[in-house]
């Protein structure tokens, strides 16, 4: 069972759902589209409040226009060692300056939780046992120092040495 957190707890009914051939989106459902699904969907019409799935191979950057429509976009993390919805995360918040709902799907597991947090993510749709878990126990794991700037500052306050400025 897929349950969505976030930082503030576990969402009861969440109306967004990605479609599959046993999973189809009931009547207060919402569709995440597939990228090209929601281009030709902008496309042709004027709604807002999508929500579009963003697969590892896809170009986050084509959302661009459309970023203002968007309501929700998932990046999906298929498998634990594959990172590219680290980047299309880092994408979406820093260089698109995308401000809406940022959520991970698939693999999500516990030990990268914080760094798909730090990467701009922030809600996560569990599947994982062991996740799901230490989830609920409020166990999630922390990083004590971070080394470079992200979509979302480290909670110490302080520079980096690499951006020292000599007086």
């Amino acid at each position: 069972m897929t349950r969505v957190w976030k930082e503030t707890g576990f969402v009861a009914n969440d109306p967004w759902v990605i479609e599959t051939d046993e999973l189809k989106a009931g009547e207060d459902d919402k569709v995440l589209l597939p990228l090209d699904q929601l281009i030709e969907r902008a496309e042709t019409s004027n709604d807002v409040g999508l929500g579009v799935l963003i697969k590892p191979a896809d170009d986050v950057r084509k959302l661009e226009p459309y970023l203002y429509r968007l309501e929700i976009v998932a990046v999906e993390f298929p498998a634990f060692n594959d990172g590219r919805a680290f980047s299309h995360a880092s994408l979406l918040r820093d260089r698109l300056a995308y401000k809406n709902e940022l959520r991970a799907v698939g693999d999500v597991l516990i030990d990268q939780i914080p760094l798909m947090l730090r990467c701009g993510v922030d809600s996560f749709a569990v599947k994982n046992a062991t996740a799901l878990k230490r989830l609920e126990e409020g166990r999630l794991p922390g990083i004590a120092v971070h080394y470079q700037p992200t979509a979302r500052h480290a909670d110490k306050s302080g520079g980096y040495s690499w951006r020292r400025r000599s007086a």
